[in-house]
Formats: C-alpha cells, structure tokens, sequence
C-alpha cells in the first residue's frame, strides 16, 4: 500500500547535473528520515546521501560538495541534486525513507548513467 516511486534518472555527459524527486504515496502514518543508495553494477549497494525530518542533512565521501539532498515534507517528497557528475557515479539510484510506525520503504530505482 506504500510506495516510493523515483524519477529524473537518464543519460548526462561527465560534468553534467541531473536532479532526482522521489515521491511517497499510499499509506504513511509520518514519514521520518529520508536518503538516497545506489548500487552500481557489480557492486554492492552504497549509501549517498540522508535527510532528516528537521532537515538536517549528511553525505557519503562519494557525493559530498556535489550532491544536494532536500525534502519537502508536505509533499512528502525527497530529492537529489546531483552535480559535476563523474562516470564512477552511474549507478541504479534506489530513494528510502522511514516511517514513525518503524516501517522501511524503498523506490525501485531510477538509473544514471554518466558517460561521453
């Protein structure tokens, strides 16, 4: 009955931006805590970026000073800014959230794909 849906993957040159949304519907008592993994092929699945319900923000190694993660909690919605993009960062970028019933939600990814 819940679920988490990503978009604004696609194709960018290396240097290019892309932003990604992530959407929640369905049956969400409150949505706490919200991030971002990817998972890159043959490899396994990393964190990139989370945001709590007050805002505050942290990011991986991998993204920090590129990446932007914001939500807006009335939409109930997640997103990714994601600059100065290097091949290394294509990947199936999966969005998660939790709820304050201590239930997980996780998106069925969106794919990046960074590449001249």
């Amino acid at each position: 009955q819940v679920e988490l849906v990503e978009s604004g993957g696609g194709l960018v040159q290396p240097g290019g931006s892309l932003r990604l949304s992530c959407t929640s519907s369905g049956s969400i008592f409150s949505i706490n805590g919200m991030g971002w993994y990817r998972q890159a092929p043959g490899k396994k699945r990393e964190w990139v970026a989370a945001i709590t319900r007050g805002g505050n923000t942290n990011y991986a190694d991998s993204g920090k000073g590129r990446f932007t993660i914001s939500r807006d909690n009335a939409l109930n919605t997640v997103y990714l800014q994601m600059n100065s993009l290097k091949p290394e960062d294509t990947a199936v970028y999966y969005c998660n959230a939790d709820d304050l019933m201590g239930m997980d939600y996780w998106g069925k990814g969106t794919l990046v794909t960074v590449s001249s």
